[in-house]
C-alpha cells in the first residue's frame, strides 16, 4: 500500500480510524469454492492484481488429491456449494488440470475456470481432455475468458502485442467445439459501461460467440484494484447507509483454497483478490474457513463493498 494514502485506516482489524465498529462478513450461504491452480502464467500482464507470470511460483499447483481432499469436506461440512472455480496464473498451466476439472464434474458440480484462452488451452493434451470431459460434462463446464478490452490495442497493452489475436484462436476453438463461454474485461479505459458493452457485443457478434454482452452475469466488467487509491472504511453503519446487506458480498457465499511456496500443506482464504495477506489466511480446513470476515483491506471496500463486483458465475 502506498505511503501516502489510506494513512492510519486497515490497522485494527475490529476498529476503524475513526474509532468506529469495522464491519465483517459471515458466511451464510456458501455457493462457490475457489482453487487458485497456481500462479504460474504463460504472460505477464502490465497490472495483475496476483503478480502472476512465467517465473512466480509464489503459490504452487494445486494437486488433484488436493483438492479431493477438500471436495471431501464439502461433503462432510455441508456447505451446499453448487460451483467449483479455478484461477490463477493460467489454469492450464498446472498439468493435473484436466484431472482436477474431472473429479470436480464427477461429483456433480458445475465447474468454472477462468483462462486467458491461449497456448496453455490450445496444447493437444489439454484440447483432447477437455473434449473427452465434454462429452458427459458439456453444460456443467464454463470457460470464463478474460478480454481486458473489446479491441486488440487496449487488450494488447496490458498483455502484450499479439495477445489479442492468440486469445480469440482460443475462444474460436470452444466456439466450435460447443464449450460454454462469459467474459470478464476491465473498467479502466475512460469509456461509458454502455460503450463497453457495445464494444465488446461488436467483437462477439463478429465472430458469431455466444456471450451476451449486455448481460453482467455473462460479460463482467471489473473495476481496477488499486491499492494507491483512497477509500472508505466500512463499519457496521454502512450496510443501512448502502442499503446493502453483508449477504451480497462475495466473502459470504464463497472461500478459495491456495498452496503457498515452502507451506506444508494448502490452505482457505477468505477471498479470491486476497491470497498473500496472512491475515485473510483462516486456516486449512474448510471447518477453520467458517468463521467471519472483517473487512481490513482496501479490496474490501473499493473493489466488493462499493464497486458491487462477485467473482463468481
Amino acid at each position: 500500500m502506498k505511503d501516502h494514502v489510506n494513512i492510519g485506516k486497515f490497522n485494527d482489524p475490529f476498529i476503524t480510524a475513526k474509532g468506529e465498529t469495522r464491519a465483517h462478513v459471515a458466511l451464510t450461504d456458501p455457493q462457490t469454492l475457489w482453487f487458485n491452480t497456481g500462479t504460474l502464467c504463460n504472460i505477464q500482464c502490465e497490472n495483475c492484481y496476483i503478480l502472476s507470470s512465467p517465473t512466480n511460483d509464489a503459490l504452487l499447483y494445486i494437486t488433484a488429491d488436493e483438492v479431493s481432499d477438500y471436495l471431501d469436506q464439502l461433503d462432510t461440512r455441508n456447505w451446499g456449494v453448487r460451483e467449483i472455480a479455478f484461477t490463477g496464473g493460467e489454469p492450464f498451466m498446472n498439468p493435473e488440470m484436466i484431472d482436477i476439472t474431472r473429479r470436480s464434474l464427477e461429483l456433480g458440480y458445475e465447474v468454472l475456470i477462468l483462462t486467458n484462452a491461449m497456448q496453455p488451452l490450445m496444447r493437444k493434451r489439454v484440447r483432447e481432455g477437455l473434449l473427452d470431459l465434454r462429452e458427459t460434462y458439456r453444460d456443467k463446464l464454463t470457460f470464463r475468458i478474460s478480454i481486458d478490452h473489446w479491441s486488440a490495442e487496449h487488450h494488447d497493452t496490458e498483455r502484450g502485442v499479439g495477445s489479442f489475436e492468440r486469445m480469440l484462436l482460443g475462444m474460436q476453438w470452444l466456439r466450435d467445439e460447443g464449450f460454454q463461454m462469459t467474459a470478464a474485461g476491465r473498467s479502466i479505459w475512460g469509456e461509458s459501461e454502455a460503450d463497453a458493452r457495445q464494444g465488446y457485443a461488436e467483437l462477439f457478434n463478429s465472430l458469431n460467440i455466444p456471450i451476451d454482452a449486455l448481460n453482467p452475469a455473462q460479460t463482467m466488467l471489473f473495476p481496477e484494484m488499486d491499492e494507491s487509491v483512497e477509500v472508505p472504511e466500512i463499519t457496521t453503519e454502512c450496510w443501512g447507509i448502502l442499503n446493502k446487506s453483508p449477504n451480497e458480498v462475495m466473502c459470504a457465499s464463497s472461500r478459495m483454497v491456495v498452496r503457498r511456496k515452502g507451506s506444508e500443506r494448502a490452505s482457505v482464504v477468505a477471498c479470491t483478490l486476497l491470497p498473500y495477506v496472512e491475515e485473510f489466511d483462516l486456516g486449512p480446513t474448510l471447518k477453520d474457513a467458517e468463521k467471519p470476515v472483517l473487512l481490513n483491506h482496501p479490496h474490501c471496500a473499493k473493489f466488493c463493498v462499493l464497486g458491487g463486483a462477485s467473482c463468481s458465475a
